[in-house]
């Protein structure tokens, strides 16, 4: 008995884990509880928040730093590390034999998603990317409504996230390290779940207005704290979709989507300006009913899934080509794509960012 469970505790993914910031060690604690995979590296720019985090896992060894990691024999990698990093890193992990769970964005432009999706394709590895609120109890339930039909054909949606506060990182204000502000940041949700829940139909156009300090931005080395996007689908269908940093929205966040259809209505928001608890609501009308509510342990359930899909061999994942779509949407905003209607370009592309 006691070798059967050795024998099924070794069989279990090796993880390493690069970047162990709030966002990495929270991740990482969840796949440790979940069982799903062992935490066996990991990896910071910190030497201090390394150690750190090493007292959480007393088991796992610290590497000195990705190169180590890559050495190491592992499974898979979850990647929490500056944006501008995400796709070289990915790359370099799946080209090592890697299996990936990313932070998103995966890559600040579509050009970077679709070459690091490239790499996942050729080396038969499973690419995920945290994008978390789709693993939200009020979101799965709109979106399995939706899917029923039970509002009928969706026309329009309104999907907004507006953040009280700024980033306390500085690189999220290099726009060549973030690949933008408030829309990579937090947009990047909004366009995902739009077009999770509505099967991702073609994107026919987009327009957009961004701003930085209350001024329209025209200087794209500067990054935007708020935007503002209207996407246009086919079938006629429309999404609206807006984002802020340090908005005065009267309380700490505001985040809603809400989808319509000829039927009904359908909205996920956040209660008293809670970035983590969630109601989703039924539209009939001027009635409404609640279909789920707090409490529910949301976070880190995207990487916990992506580690139970390694654990049962599961490779390369043809799902993760959505995530084409959703940049070449946020390329349109930032007017740098084919799909952008009245909206400057941008200067330049991002540069490459090398990895520590």
């Amino acid at each position: 008995m006691n070798d059967a469970g050795s024998t099924a505790r070794a069989a279990r993914p090796r993880l390493g884990f690069l970047g162990t910031g709030w966002i990495g060690r929270h991740r990482m604690q969840r796949i440790a509880e979940s069982g799903a995979a062992e935490v066996a590296m990991i990896c910071d720019a910190s030497p201090q928040i390394a150690a750190e985090t090493a007292k959480l896992v007393p088991d796992a060894r610290i590497a000195r730093d990705f190169d180590e990691l890559l050495r190491a024999g592992l499974d898979g990698i979850v990647i929490a590390t500056p944006s501008a990093l995400h796709a070289e890193q990915s790359i370099r992990a799946l080209e090592s034999g890697l299996a990936v769970f990313c932070q998103k964005p995966l890559g600040r432009t579509a050009a970077e998603v679709e070459t690091v999706i490239r790499a996942a394709h050729a080396a038969g590895r499973l690419l995920g990317v945290d994008l978390s609120y789709r693993f939200t109890e009020a979101m799965r339930r709109i979106s399995e409504l939706v899917a029923a039909g039970e509002i009928g054909q969706v026309y329009a949606c309104e999907l907004v996230f507006h953040n009280a506060y700024g980033p306390d990182k500085p690189w999220f204000y290099d726009a060549r390290l973030s690949g933008g502000g408030c829309v990579m940041d937090l947009g990047v949700h909004l366009v995902d779940l739009a077009l999770w829940v509505l099967g991702f139909p073609e994107v026919k156009q987009v327009s957009s207005r961004l701003f930085a300090a209350g001024k329209p931005l025209q200087d794209f080395s500067q990054v935007e704290d708020y935007g503002i996007a209207t996407l246009d689908l086919a079938g006629g269908a429309v999404v609206q979709v807006a984002c802020s940093w340090r908005l005065p929205v009267g309380c700490d966040a505001l985040i809603a989507a809400t989808f319509y259809g000829a039927r009904g209505g359908l909205a996920l928001r956040n209660v008293n300006g809670s970035f983590y608890d969630f109601v989703a609501e039924q539209f009939n009308g001027t009635s409404r009913k609640t279909l789920a509510s707090p409490p529910d342990a949301w976070g880190g359930r995207a990487a916990v899934a992506w580690a139970e899909k390694l654990a049962a061999n599961r490779g390369f994942d043809p799902e993760i080509r959505q995530m084409i779509a959703v940049a070449q949407v946020l390329d349109a905003i930032y007017g740098r794509g084919p799909l952008s209607r009245a909206h400057g370009k941008a200067d330049a592309e991002p540069a490459p960012a090398r990895a520590a």
